[in-house]
């Protein structure tokens, strides 16, 4: 696994849109950019990809199992090795009041779920549309059974979305960083688009 994954604290940052693809960068806690994701515009079927430092390295692939679900799973691998890392399904009309996630393990067995903090503050986000961001962020709490292994916190504003990824709580190394990444990546991308 590339060194760049051993770290316990990313930043996610939206680029300015751009017509044929939707940019990301993760940065670690200075600011300095570590990885890229591309996501392709016009695709019937999310297709993301986590690139190197470079922009052509392609480090991990994120891509929806099924043409436009609501309760989408979405599949993370390493494309350099071909390794099924696990993937993430959304827990559909569910998710329209509350964000649940579910992670799965390379298997294909449900290992853990990711949760939005408050049901009444998602509420608010979602009716009441951004500005409940600015005074209560968006946070989300990940567990592989009852263990903690993750929280984000997404803040959006009309000009950049940014999400704060901290895996500090996840000692024994449950998570595999690069699935929690993706994670990430896919609230920025997809969740950006609700409120």
């Amino acid at each position: 696994m590339n060194e760049l994954f051993n770290r316990t604290r990313f930043v996610t940052r939206k680029n300015i849109f751009n017509i044929l693809h939707q940019w990301f960068r993760v940065l670690d806690e200075q600011g300095n950019v570590l990885l890229h994701t591309k996501m392709r515009a016009f695709k019937l079927r999310e297709d993301i990809r986590v690139l190197g430092p470079d922009r052509q390295s392609e480090l991990i692939t994120i891509r929806a199992r099924q043409v436009i679900d609501f309760g989408a799973t979405y599949d993370v691998s390493d494309p350099a090795s071909g390794e099924v890392l696990g993937a993430l399904r959304r827990k559909g009309l569910k998710s329209i009041f509350k964000d649940e996630w579910l992670i799965f393990d390379p298997a294909g067995n449900e290992v853990g779920i990711i949760r939005e903090d408050s049901g009444g503050l998602a509420f608010l986000r979602r009716f009441l549309g951004g500005i409940v961001n600015l005074f209560a962020p968006q946070q989300h709490h990940g567990f592989i059974g009852q263990n903690p292994v993750l929280v984000f916190r997404q803040t959006r504003n009309p000009l950049i979305t940014k999400t704060y990824l901290d895996f500090a709580m996840d000692g024994g190394g449950l998570l595999d960083r690069r699935l929690g990444l993706a994670a990430a990546v896919l609230f920025c991308a997809i969740e950006g688009k609700q409120g």
